[in-house]
C-alpha cells in the first residue's frame, strides 16, 4: 500500500502536468503573506535559497516537484487546501477561447506602472508556456535588470519602449518584436508620450532546482 508522502508526490506530478503550473507562484506568494512568514524564513525551512523562492515568486522560474513539496511542506499546508482556487479548467480541447475579462492580473518583482495579465498558460510537450499582456504606464521603468529561465518573446501592441538585454539597448516600437534568452539580465523601459501595451510569451526552461 502506498504510504501518505508515496499518494502525495503521484498527486503532484498529475497536477504539475496541467495547465496551472505556473499559477503554483503566485499560490505560494499568497499563502507565505497571510502566514506572516518572511522569504527567508520560508527559504529556511524549504532548504532552498531566498534567491530561489523569490524568482518562483515573481514568475521567473518553475520549481522542480522535490523544491515544491519541501516549500508546501514548509508552509504547513496540505494538498487541497493549496490548490485550492487554482484555475484547473480543462484547456486540452482543440481550440481555446479566453474573454479578456477572464485575465488574470498578477504582480512580479514591485515595480511602479508595471501591470501583468496573464492571458493563459499552457504545457506544451511538458514544457509550460506562459502568455501575459505588460502594460507600461508613461515613464515605467525597472530600476534593476531581471532574469528569467525561460526565452521571451515581446510584441508591442501600443507605444515605444527601450530593452537593456545584457547591457545592450534595443529600441521598439509599435509592431516590432523581441526574442532571447530571458537568462540574460534584462529590463524594459517605456520611453514614449503614451502608454505602452506589450505582448508577452515566456517559453519556460526545464528546472532542476
Amino acid at each position: 500500500m502506498l504510504n501518505a508522502l508515496a499518494i502525495f508526490v503521484l498527486i503532484i506530478k498529475r497536477v504539475m502536468t496541467e495547465d496551472i503550473i505556473i499559477q503554483i507562484s503566485n499560490k505560494i506568494k499568497e499563502k507565505r503573506k497571510a502566514k506572516g512568514i518572511t522569504i527567508q524564513e520560508l527559504a529556511d525551512k524549504a532548504e532552498v535559497s531566498k534567491g530561489l523562492i523569490s524568482q518562483i515568486e515573481n514568475n521567473r522560474t518553475v520549481p522542480s516537484l522535490l523544491v515544491l513539496i519541501n516549500i508546501i511542506r514548509a508552509l504547513n499546508l496540505d494538498m487541497n487546501e493549496f490548490f485550492n482556487e487554482i484555475d484547473q479548467q480543462n484547456q486540452g480541447g482543440k481550440v481555446i477561447v479566453k474573454q479578456k475579462s477572464s485575465y488574470q492580473a498578477f504582480e512580479k518583482e514591485p515595480a511602479k506602472g508595471f501591470q501583468y495579465k496573464r492571458v493563459l498558460t499552457k504545457n506544451i510537450k511538458n514544457f509550460p508556456v506562459d502568455i501575459v499582456l505588460l502594460e507600461l504606464k508613461k515613464g515605467a521603468r525597472r530600476t534593476h535588470t531581471v532574469k528569467t529561465d525561460a526565452y521571451e518573446y515581446k510584441y508591442i501592441i501600443k507605444g515605444k519602449v527601450e530593452y537593456l538585454i545584457d547591457n545592450e539597448k534595443h529600441l521598439l516600437e509599435e509592431g516590432d518584436s523581441l526574442f532571447f534568452d530571458g537568462r540574460l539580465g534584462h529590463k524594459p523601459a517605456n520611453i514614449g508620450e503614451e502608454d505602452a501595451l506589450i505582448l508577452v510569451i515566456y517559453f519556460f526552461l526545464e528546472s532542476d532546482k
